[in-house]
């Protein structure tokens, strides 16, 4: 006890002393001390690490012994003496335990050497003459009698029966190494006798269970001693026998029955065609067998049957019900018997998750390799060529086909995707993939159907943990398949889309349909595309697989969970909704096209041909019509698409004309009448088919709509001819930036009758003063007032201001384009025209409560608001910011009043009427619309657009001096939406503007800067960035949240006055003031001095510092 006690103090003691030898080695190296945690991950990593390369060393070392007693073996057999009794060579017994090892370089050595051995101990008991002697002295182990072994030396007779015996051990790789053992000795080793063989394997089987007779079974299959029975002995019944015994396996246990078939299939490879018939098919209890495969679901029954059929070749009654009678192909996959297959079909995913045989021979049987290699992808894309038809399939391509459909729809679908089983749905998905590499392009809709792309849907978009990684591997492995194909990559595309209604990528939540379209990179790629959605759309293809009742097209169990998912399948199954997304994959197809300008020129055309036909225009004379003008035909669908559809098509036509603008880059006119021009030839076009007595537009116009119609066209036909004239140069490109406007104008004009008349009229006066020539000045010459009240940018800007309020995203790129090429001539009253619109408040922030007042909620946190007249600022509690914080002193009130003089002066009764007119186009615009945005909302969004008007002018115009009114509004607009609710984004966008003119290298300079509006703006600033930060007394009940937000506020605007401090005395400076003005500005800063000493200032010391 003492002694124990000892020894664990003196552990504990050196333990105490390592710890801290390696603390102060670790203080010596700089080391940091690793987390214990850490410091077992690591130690458990390399013991793992050790132990890995101990077992290999140990592992290899042995197959090396192994090796190395087998060479010494099979040396040394010649010189084993023979036994004095017997004079028979020793048999080693050391060969049946290198049979059992897990290596297989092992196991082929011992199964050799065993052979080598026997075969010489059968030779030397052949040349015995008392071979009696022999075996009664050589007895291995007790024998039993009439064993029919007796030809066989006794070591050849105990090698037999331990081979027997050892197929049905489980140990380690037993049964592997004796069934090659014994199928090289029976192949070998002519003597033993398949009778007494067949016997031995019966009477060795000792349990319900074992495998031992499957693998002797195949042992004797493999080693073709059956076919050489048949040779020596036509009527042999061996092959009967072997067959009846594999069969009665087979129906007596389920898990049998794939293995005893698959003995049978090696035994039918190796027997030529006239054994078969005599003998297989003749076997006991094969016939009953088939007949009952399709009722009990029996796939390796059916896997046999065709195996055997397609050696044979010749049809036999004895398949039963499995095959038709008589057998073809087509009959195989008729519907009918599919049917009777699908049992058989369904039963075949027990052995999941492998694919089971019969699906390949099935897939084999379906695509033939001769007739598959034989179609022609040319046929796919025959229709690309005008006036020519696609040649009509073979009969070989025609049945295929049909077949492929049956066998998708019964075999695949019906038996597997509409099943409750995840493992059938997996099976499916195996199979399909299966059928790939052998797929021509023109038949994947039969594989991609509606039911399959549903149940792919549902599974993605749920992530089904039991398929979808299944599902994963499906998709990649279809986009792999259409990588380099583009007739695979639409056909995919089409059906994905097809049987989604456009929303797969929606649904699935993944990138499979963009990345699938951003993949074409060949002119006739985008076009084969193009043509098979202008196909979809017109109804040219098949009929909806859609089933109508959707609820059975997956299994009842399935819970979808994506809203987009149910949204795609809960409206009907009508005309409109199955186009719409025909329409909107036009629009993607268009994008990011890797194409030169030529090709990609050709692409849209295609594409604007298809929408203008369809959503300007209609036949009154059948579904199609000839141009001769054109050389082409215009389809419509037999039944005439509603206006919601012509809408879309006439906003898609606008986008693509403002993608074709945006691609051009700096326009350069080409030769003829619309070279790589996409809006010459959609007017040229247009033009053309209202020509056409049979075609009329969609819709009938007002006379003033039909008036600005004809305006519109005949001024943009002028501006073209100018522009072609011009050749390439700054006014070629302000031709053509107008000439899109007034494409977008005529189709805003179509699209919305009756409201952009009166401005198309308007632009159309501006294109006659604009560009002066004979015909524009007669075209607008009943319009011009001729008194020159308004000058060509004042009515042009108006004209803008008017499209703005309820432009389409195109017409504004237009207006934008337009606005670019002439910034140069904006007046300043055009300029306050616009800014006007950014300082508008329907409703404007509440003014701050007098102190005698209730503040409670109240969040003005300026004080500060527009002058504006009394009808407009009338308190509106529900407008103001909900729990007030702040209150800064109201003398940033001056920085807007700096500038409401200049506001005024430039702003006369009409351009306030005018004025009045945006707004109310606002609010109608909105109240059109049921469950629209509001008034408010809408103003806002209309500031949104002429901010990006003033930020061209601003990145033109950096230094000129009507930057600097442009930023004292701007500014006050600022100041506004902070008080705003609702107004942040507005607020961070002018924030935005505002820092771009603050930090640009150029500033405004000139003489006519007048310095009574610096030194005005300078104090405004000086006093807005001394204001202090106060908390209300109601300030403690609010949230942190909102105390947090409106500290930013102040912290934004504060931040705003002090950084314009700076950029005024840049511009002050740059003015070279003469010594009174100057003296003026040091009187300024002298208040904010004393001010600041009396502390009555918020301002800091360092920025004070950086002033002076």
């Amino acid at each position: 006890m003492g002694q124990t006690n000892v020894g664990i103090m003196v552990m504990e003691n050196v333990g105490r002393k390592l710890k801290k030898d390696k603390k102060k080695r670790k203080a010596e190296t700089g080391e940091e001390p690793i987390n214990p945690m850490e410091r077992k991950k690591i130690k458990r990593v390399l013991d793992k690490e050790r132990l890995r390369a101990k077992s290999e060393k140990r592992a290899e070392a042995w197959h090396k012994q192994k090796l190395a007693s087998l060479d010494s073996r099979s040396n040394e057999r010649t010189e084993i003496s023979p036994t004095t009794t017997s004079g028979l060579p020793e048999l080693d017994i050391r060969l049946f335990t290198d049979l059992a090892a897990a290596e297989v370089s092992i196991r082929e050595a011992a199964a050799q050497a065993l052979v080598v051995k026997l075969l010489e101990i059968q030779k030397a008991y052949d040349n015995l003459e008392n071979k009696e002697v022999v075996d009664g002295q050589l007895k291995l182990e007790a024998e039993k009698k009439d064993d029919g072994l007796n030809n066989c030396a006794p070591s050849l007779r105990y090698a037999v029966r331990r081979l027997i015996r050892g197929l049905s051990s489980s140990r380690e790789c037993a049964r592997q190494g004796f069934a090659l053992g014994m199928t090289v000795l029976v192949g070998a080793v002519p003597c033993i006798k398949l009778d007494a063989l067949l016997k031995l394997i019966i009477s060795s089987s000792m349990k319900e269970d074992d495998f031992g007779p499957l693998f002797a079974y195949g042992a004797i299959a493999k080693s073709g001693r059956l076919t050489l029975e048949w040779i020596a002995d036509k009527n042999t019944p061996y092959i009967k026998e072997f067959i009846g015994s594999l069969v009665s396996m087979a129906a007596e246990k389920r898990y049998f029955q794939e293995p005893a078939v698959s003995i049978i299939l090696e035994l039918v490879d190796k027997l030529p065609v006239e054994a078969l018939l005599n003998h297989i098919l003749e076997a006991p209890g094969l016939k009953e067998w088939f007949e009952g495969a399709p009722e009990v679901g029996n796939p390796d029954a059916l896997l046999l049957a065709l195996a055997i059929r397609e050696k044979a070749g010749v049809d036999d009654k004895e398949f039963g019900k499995l095959l038709p009678f008589p057998y073809s192909p087509s009959r195989l996959f008729t519907v009918e018997h599919l049917s009777l297959l699908s049992k058989c079909l369904k039963e075949s995913n027990f052995c999941h998750p492998r694919t089971h045989s019969v699906w390949y021979s099935l897939v084999n049987i379906l695509l033939p390799e001769n007739v598959v290699k034989g179609f022609d992808p040319s046929v796919a894309l025959s229709f690309m060529k005008k006036h020519k038809k696609p040649r009509k399939g073979s009969s070989a391509e025609e049945d295929i086909q049909k077949n492929l459909k049956n066998f998708c729809e019964v075999g695949i679908e019906g038996s597997l995707i509409l099943s409750s089983s995840h493992d059938c749905k997996n099976l499916a998905l195996n199979v399909l993939l299966r059928l790939l590499p052998k797929l021509p392009a023109s038949c994947i809709c039969n594989i991609l159907s509606y039911k399959v792309v549903r149940c792919l849907m549902d599974v993605l978009s749920r992530k089904d943990p039991n398929l979808f990684k299944s599902c994963q591997y499906f998709m990649r492995e279809l986009c792999e398949w259409v990588k380099h194909d583009d007739v695979r990559r639409v056909a995919v595309i089409m059906a994905l889309q097809k049987h989604s209604n456009g929303k797969f990528d929606c649904i699935t939540r993944t990138k499979t349909v963009k990345e699938l379209l951003a993949e074409f990179k060949t002119e006739s790629g985008c076009v084969l595309l193009i043509q098979n959605l202008v196909d979809t759309f017109l109804d040219k293809g098949h009929a909806s697989e859609e089933p109508l009742d959707q609820s059975q097209t997956t299994d009842d169990n399935s819970k979808i969970g994506s809203t987009e998912y149910k949204d795609s399948f809960r409206a009907p199954g009508t005309s409109d909704f199955s186009k719409g997304w025909v329409l909107k994959s036009l629009s993607n197809s268009w994008k990011h096209l890797p194409l030169d300008a030529n090709a990609r020129f050709r692409v849209h055309r295609e594409i604007l041909k298809f929408l203008a036909v369809q959503g300007l225009f209609s036949s009154t004379l059948g579904s199609e019509v000839t141009s001769f003008e054109l050389e082409e035909k215009f389809r419509w669908p037999k039944s005439s698409i509603s206006s919601a559809l012509c809408r879309m098509c006439i906003e898609q036509l606008q986008l693509l004309l403002s993608h074709a603008q945006k691609g051009e880059g700096p326009h350069v006119v080409a030769s003829g009448p619309e070279a790589n021009d996409l809006g010459a030839y959609f007017m040229r076009f247009l033009a053309t088919l209202q020509n056409i007595p049979s075609v009329s537009l969609f819709r009938s116009l007002s006379d003033d709509d039909e008036e600005a119609l004809k305006k519109l066209q005949s001024v943009e036909s002028q501006l073209s001819r100018q522009e072609r004239n011009l050749g390439p140069s700054i006014d070629a490109n302000k031709f053509h930036s107008m000439r899109y406007l007034l494409m977008q104008l005529l189709l805003q004009v179509l699209l919305r009758p009756e409201e952009f008349s009166e401005a198309a009229s308007e632009l159309v006066i501006c294109c006659s003063k604009a560009f002066r020539s004979s015909d524009l000045a007669s075209s607008g010459e009943d319009e011009a007032d001729g008194d020159g009240t308004h000058e060509l940018m004042d009515v042009l800007v108006d004209t803008m201001l008017s499209l703005l309020p309820q432009s389409s995203a195109a017409m504004r790129t237009a207006i934008e384009k337009v606005f670019k090429c002439f910034f140069h001539d904006v007046t300043d009253d055009g300029l306050l025209r616009m800014l006007c619109v950014i300082k508008k408040n329907l409703k404007p922030a509440r003014r701050q409560e007098t102190d005698n007042e209730k503040d409670d909620d109240d969040d003005n946190v300026l004080g500060i608001e527009e002058a504006e007249d009394s009808d407009e600022t009338a308190r509106n509690d529900g407008q103001a910011d909900s729990g007030t914080l702040v209150d800064i002193e109201a003398e940033g009130a001056e920085l807007l009043e700096a500038s409401d003089d200049d506001f005024d002066e430039g702003m006369d009764d009409d351009a306030m009427f005018r004025m009045d007119t945006y707004l109310a186009k606002c609010i109608k615009g909105r109240t059109n619309q049921a469950g629209g945005e509001t008034a408010d909302s809408q103003l806002v969004h209309f500031k949104y657009r002429v901010l990006s008007l003033l930020e061209i002018y601003l990145n033109e115009n950096p230094g000129k001096p009507q930057v600097l009114t442009i930023f004292s509004h701007l500014a006050e607009a600022f100041i506004n939406s902070q008080s705003m609710e609702g107004r942040e984004q507005l607020g961070q966008r002018i924030w935005g503007i505002l820092q771009k003119i603050i930090k640009a290298k150029d500033y405004p300079r000139g003489e006519d800067i007048q310095f009574s509006v610096l030194e005005s703006l300078l104090k405004s600033n000086l006093k807005l960035a001394a204001t202090r930060f106060k908390y209300k007394k109601s300030a403690s009940n609010l949230s942190k949240e909102k105390q947090s937000v409106a500290l930013n506020r102040y912290k934004m605007i504060n931040s705003l006055s002090q950084s314009s401090t700076f950029w005024i005395l840049k511009i002050i400076d740059a003015k070279k003031l003469p010594e009174p003005e100057l003296q003026e500005v040091f009187g300024i800063f002298e208040g904010v001095l004393e001010d600041y000493f009396s502390k009555r200032s918020q301002l800091t010391s360092e920025f004070l510092e950086e002033v002076f």
